[in-house]
């Protein structure tokens, strides 16, 4: 090809960012656009959760990994859930573990990665990277679930159940849990077994009758999924959470109309967290022409200012 004669590839030139004070995170988003690296794919996923947000046909999937809730993150979650831009929340047992503590007052506490570990156990403090929690928390967590364990119904019951009852028995306004128990949405831990409460719910077992069907909630899961006229998905991470959402599509006709990355693992080990959404396609499980892109940092930084620039943008609630 002649070097001089034009090209498509060359039709939309890199426009700088420009910082203008009081400037509102929405704002800030849309100076991404004009940008490449980390700051154009975060514009574009802001574009098409606004999009999935938007749309009255499509059903919302979210995936929740990683340490979330300890990190601060869960009001945000438990807000749009609240607020009905969440339809389905597939997560992690553990995520679930930390949102229960925060909702019985047990705070998480700021600490230091540069920490003495062997000094730490010895003064009963457990880390999660930066964050600190004593392991009284624990103890009064225990307590907690021994006695939500107690008051289930006899009959056999399904995971996402058991994460009801659980949330019906909180009694905070940001947790994640209560606030999809009172508005109806499922949250759905097919590893709940690995988790403190998973582990607890095995201790009560061990005495007394406790029937949990780990397939039940494929059913109703499946269900969602078919009666989806559309479907996006913003995944968090990635692990159980992220296959659990995106195998659904295997069993269906239909494919994920649009979804988004969070991450800051990498394909090249074959892992599932770092597996592109590309990749997806291959399976069926995200469609040929699904709006879907993969943005690579720390979800605690994204997920705020995603979440921030879209509500900007949609009604207020």
């Amino acid at each position: 090809m002649d070097c001089n004669t034009p090209n498509k590839k060359l039709s939309t030139p890199i426009k700088a960012a420009k910082i203008s004070p009081d400037m509102s995170v929405d704002e800030l988003v849309r100076e991404y656009k004009g940008c490449a690296f980390g700051a154009g794919r975060l514009a574009e996923a802001v574009d098409i959760y606004y999009e999935m947000l938007a749309s009255e046909k499509t059903t919302k999937f979210f995936g929740l990994a990683g340490a979330m809730t300890p990190a601060g993150m869960r009001n945000i979650v438990a807000d749009l859930i609240r607020d009905g831009y969440i339809d389905v929340l597939v997560t992690t047992g553990a995520n679930m573990v930390h949102d229960t503590v925060e909702a019985l007052g047990l705070h998480h506490y700021k600490g230091t990665d540069c920490a003495n570990d062997i000094q730490l156990k010895n003064e009963c403090i457990d880390r999660i990277y930066d964050v600190y929690l004593p392991d009284q928390h624990f103890t009064d967590l225990e307590e907690f679930l021994q006695g939500v364990y107690s008051g289930l119904p006899q009959e056999k019951l399904s995971i996402r159940q058991v994460l009801t009852e659980i949330g019906k028995n909180l009694d905070d306004d940001s947790s994640i849990l209560k606030t999809a128990a009172e508005v109806g949405v499922p949250v759905y831990c097919p590893a709940l077994q690995d988790s403190v409460i998973g582990l607890q719910a095995w201790l009560y077992k061990e005495g007394n009758p406790l029937h949990v069907d780990a397939f039940a909630d494929m059913h109703e899961f499946m269900e969602i999924c078919y009666a989806a006229e559309s479907a996006g998905a913003l995944l968090l991470g990635g692990g159980v959470p992220k296959n659990y959402i995106l195998q659904s599509m295997l069993v269906t006709p239909k494919s994920f109309d649009y979804a988004i990355q969070l991450t800051m693992d990498h394909p090249e080990t074959g892992g599932l967290s770092g597996a592109t959404l590309d990749e997806a396609q291959s399976w069926g499980k995200v469609g040929e022409n699904a709006k879907a892109v993969t943005v690579y940092a720390d979800a605690t930084i994204t997920l705020p200012l995603m979440v921030a620039a879209v509500r900007t943008r949609l009604p207020k609630r």
